[in-house]
């Protein structure tokens, strides 16, 4: 169980020191750097504990008690602005750390003024001076491990949107991989309510220690992070998820009916929206996005946006996507002798997975089944 302590506690600093390290620092990568400290200091002090160091040196007692409390915030924060252009924390980003402080402030008292002896009759329970104040805080990791990666993930929604408002490919702006971050945040808070609802108000003994459970998916975590960082480089190298043009977001309809659009002029831009997919075919540009085509019409993003979500009812991507599924049909059914992947890349499609999630979305079957029930395709 030691090497398992030992190499969550190295892996959180060496993956730290790699993003301190980079060139082209993000605000994310910053953040994501304390956060990987911060679990190796919560690591290698509950192993310390674990080799019994809190009976020699008692008066570090209590000194990590309120490092539960970080772990919520630094996920939602990296999250937040993995998807903003911000170059440092916003004044109101502070607050999220305020349970936190808080805590280590309450506990000043116990820190400097209780004496080794003291302090070892706290944390067994023989004294009771903290026992409410331990059960607050427990019921404080249990809300903050489990609120914060649901506002993370409210985010993260947000975002895909964003993205299928403006990108026609997003495979390349992909967060699958923090979306996993968020599931298992929550499911390591998850573990440590239902263990201790069990052990405390079930009376369920456990044949061994549980704690052992929550730190070894602590180092899971840590392990999955170095294993992203690795296949998915835009954890740790500084992506263009936000180019120098503005993002476009969509609205509700009682939205666009505000916006001014006059109704001759939103069929005007319509028809020539049409007309442009069929002529000039822009889909087959495997990078384009809302502003490449509101500038090839000549016409505004925000105005381009509003006639696809109210004419055609979907947004920006699977417009665009929409089309290159046809054209991929009619290229596979004309020439049989490339292979479907080729006839994707060819309709605009710039990655398999996306291809495939797309067309199975839009026909409900996979494409090499469709093709292959088509009338004329051999089978």
């Amino acid at each position: 169980m030691n090497a398992v302590f030992i190499i969550g506690i190295f892996l959180s600093f060496f993956l730290s020191f790699l993003l301190v390290s980079k060139k082209q620092k993000r605000l994310p990568d910053i953040i994501l750097a304390i956060w990987l400290v911060i679990i190796a200091v919560h690591l290698a002090n509950y192993f310390l504990y674990s080799l019994d160091y809190w009976s020699k040196h008692p008066h570090l007692i209590g000194v990590t008690a309120p490092i539960p409390l970080l772990h919520g915030p630094m996920l939602y924060l990296y999250t937040l602005h993995s998807l903003r252009q911000d170059r440092s924390l916003r004044r109101k980003d502070y607050l999220h750390f305020l349970p936190a402080v808080a805590t280590w402030i309450y506990m000043i008292p116990f820190y400097f003024f209780y004496s080794t002896e003291e302090k070892v009759l706290v944390d067994t329970g023989q004294v009771e001076d903290f026992a409410v104040f331990y059960i607050i805080l427990f019921i404080a990791f249990i809300l903050s491990g489990l609120t914060y990666p649901i506002l993370a993930f409210k985010r993260l929604i947000a975002h895909k949107q964003l993205v299928e408002d403006n990108f026609s490919n997003d495979s390349r702006i992909s967060l699958e991989w923090l979306k996993y971050w968020i599931y298992a945040i929550g499911l390591l808070y998850l573990t440590v309510a239902a263990i201790s609802m069990l052990q405390d108000g079930l009376g369920v003994e456990f044949p061994f220690n549980t704690d052992y459970i929550v730190y070894i998916l602590l180092v899971l975590f840590v392990i999955c992070m170095g294993f992203f960082g690795i296949r998915h480089q835009d954890v740790f190298i500084a992506d263009s998820l936000h180019g120098s043009v503005p993002l476009v977001q969509s609205k509700s309809p009682v939205e666009y009916r505000k916006s001014g659009l006059k109704l001759e002029v939103a069929e005007n831009i319509h028809e020539k929206l049409q007309s442009v997919m069929l002529t000039m075919k822009p889909y087959l540009n495997s990078k384009l996005t809302l502003n490449d085509l509101a500038s090839d019409m000549d016409v505004s993003p925000n105005h381009l946006s509003q006639i696809i979500n109210q004419y055609e009812n979907v947004n920006f991507h699977d417009f665009v996507n929409r089309y290159r599924v046809e054209a991929f049909i009619q290229k596979a059914a004309a020439n049989q002798v490339y292979s479907i992947l080729a006839h994707a890349y060819d309709a605009g499609f710039n990655s398999k997975s996306t291809f495939n999630s797309v067309f199975k979305k839009l026909k409900g079957s996979t494409p090499s089944r469709y093709m292959s029930d088509l009338p004329n395709s051999t089978k």
